[in-house]
C-alpha cells in the first residue's frame, strides 16, 4: 500500500511535466503555421518571408551545439530550458514589435538561438525524470504531439476571432503558462546521461558510400517537406482559407502520427533492403502528396491532403533512423544520427525556405508544389536504385576498425 502512495505522488510531481510538453509545443505550432501570415500581413513578400524562416535551420546548426555544451556543464536541463524559455519570451516581443525589416531579421536570429533547441532539450528534460522508467518516455513525449495537434486547431479559430495582429499575445500567453509548469517541477540536477558525440573516427561512416547516399536522397526528399511546412499556410489563405482551415490542416497533419510509428515499430522488418525499400515506398507518396497540392483549387482539399504527412514524414524519419544504425557502427550511431537529423531539419531547412520562397515568389503556389514532387520523384528512383544495388550485391560493411580506434572514443 505504501509503494502504491509513493508511486502516485510520484507521478502527480511530474504532472507538470504532462503540461509543459503540452504547452510548448502547442506554443511552437501557432508561431510556425500562423507567424508567415503575420509577416506577409505586415507586407512582406513570399521571398522575404522564406529567407526569414531561413534563419531558424541556420541558426540552429551554431545554437544546438551552445547549448548542448552548457547543459552538460552546468548538469541542469531544468535550469537551461528556463533560460531558453524567458530568452524566447523576450524575443518575441522585439519580433512582433520591430519597426523595420533589418530590427525584425536581428530579433529572429537572436529569437532562433533560444528558441530552435528547445525541442531538442525538452526530450532531455523528460529523460532525466523518466532516467529510471525509460519505457515512460513516450507517454510524456506524446502530450507534445497532442498539444501541437489541439492548440493548432483551437489557435486557428481564436485568431480567425481576435486577428492576425493579435499573434502575439497568444504565442506570449501559452508560453507563460509553459514557464510556469517548468517552475512547478521538481528540482532535477544532474541532466540525463547520454553519449558523448566525437569526432575522431567519423571517417568510418562519412566515407561509406551506402551513408553518403542515404544522406544526399534524404534531403532532395525533404526540402519539398520544408517548402511545404514553410509556405503551406499561405497557400490555404490564397486559396481562400480562413485561419481556422490553417489550424484543421495542421491538425490532420499530426493527429495520426502517433498510431503511424507504432505501427512501424511493431511490423516493420529491420532489414536493410527492407527499410531502403520502404523510403523508397515512401518516396512515392511524398510524389504522390505533392502533385496534390499542386492540383488543388480548395483550401479544404488542401487540409485533408495534409493527413499524409503523418505517413510520409513520420514514416521517412522513424525508417531513416533504423537505417542509420544499419549503416553505421555502434560506436559511431550517436555522431550519424546527429548528421541525419542535421542534414534533413538543418541543412534542408534552408534550402527548403529559400527556394520555397523564390519559387512561390516567382512562379506561384502550384510550381513550387510540381518542383517539390520532380525531387521526391528523384528521390524515390535513388532509393530504388539504392534497393536494387543491396538487393543484388548485398551490404558488407566495413568492421576492422582499430581498437585503439575505440579506446580514443
Amino acid at each position: 500500500m505504501c509503494n502504491v502512495d509513493d508511486r502516485v505522488k510520484k507521478q502527480s510531481k511530474l504532472l507538470p511535466l504532462k503540461a509543459f510538453n503540452f504547452l510548448i509545443y502547442g506554443t511552437m505550432v501557432i508561431f510556425t503555421s500562423f507567424f508567415q501570415l503575420y509577416l506577409q500581413d505586415a507586407g512582406m513578400n513570399k521571398s522575404e518571408i522564406g529567407s526569414l524562416m531561413a534563419l531558424g535551420p541556420l541558426v540552429s546548426l551554431f545554437a544546438n551545439p551552445f547549448w548542448m555544451k552548457w547543459s552538460d556543464r552546468l548538469q541542469n536541463t531544468r535550469r537551461i530550458l528556463l533560460i531558453m524559455m524567458t530568452g524566447t519570451l523576450l524575443l518575441i516581443q522585439f519580433v512582433f514589435h520591430a519597426g523595420t525589416y533589418r530590427m525584425v531579421y536581428l530579433a529572429m536570429i537572436l529569437f532562433f538561438f533560444f528558441q530552435s533547441p528547445m525541442f531538442a532539450q525538452s526530450n532531455t528534460l523528460i529523460l532525466g525524470y523518466t532516467a529510471n522508467q525509460p519505457k515512460r518516455f513516450g507517454s510524456f513525449r506524446n502530450w507534445g504531439s497532442i498539444g501541437w495537434a489541439v492548440v493548432a486547431v483551437s489557435a486557428g479559430m481564436v485568431i480567425d476571432r481576435l486577428g492576425i495582429s493579435r499573434l502575439s499575445f497568444l504565442v506570449t500567453g501559452i508560453l507563460v503558462l509553459a514557464i510556469g509548469t517548468v517552475l512547478l517541477l521538481p528540482p532535477l540536477k544532474a541532466a540525463s546521461e547520454t553519449p558523448p558525440i566525437r569526432l575522431r573516427g567519423l571517417a568510418q561512416f562519412v566515407m561509406n558510400r551506402y551513408f553518403v547516399a542515404f544522406i544526399l536522397l534524404g534531403i532532395v526528399v525533404s526540402v519539398p517537406n520544408v517548402m511545404n511546412n514553410t509556405f503551406m499556410s499561405l497557400y490555404i489563405a490564397e486559396l481562400g482559407g480562413s485561419k481556422t482551415m490553417v489550424g484543421l490542416a495542421v491538425f490532420l497533419s499530426s493527429f495520426l502520427e502517433v498510431a503511424v510509428l507504432f505501427l512501424f515499430h511493431r511490423y516493420l522488418k529491420r532489414s536493410l533492403t527492407t527499410l531502403i525499400g520502404c523510403l523508397g515506398l515512401v518516396s512515392v507518396l511524398f510524389c504522390v502528396r505533392w502533385l496534390l497540392m499542386a492540383g488543388a483549387s480548395h483550401p479544404l482539399e488542401v487540409a485533408f491532403i495534409q493527413i499524409m504527412h503523418c505517413i510520409t514524414f513520420g514514416g521517412y524519419f522513424y525508417v531513416g533512423i533504423q537505417v542509420v544504425s544499419q549503416l553505421v557502427p555502434p560506436v559511431h550511431r550517436a555522431a550519424a544520427q546527429s548528421v541525419f537529423t542535421l542534414t534533413w531539419s538543418g541543412i534542408s531547412g534552408v534550402i527548403g525556405s529559400l527556394a520555397g520562397g523564390w519559387l512561390y515568389q516567382n512562379f506561384g503556389g502550384a510550381a513550387m508544389y510540381n518542383m517539390g514532387f520532380m525531387m521526391a520523384l528523384a528521390g524515390a528512383a535513388g532509393f530504388g536504385f539504392m534497393w536494387y544495388w543491396l538487393r543484388s550485391q548485398g551490404h558488407h560493411p566495413k568492421t576492422n576498425i582499430p581498437e585503439e580506434e575505440f579506446e580514443d572514443m
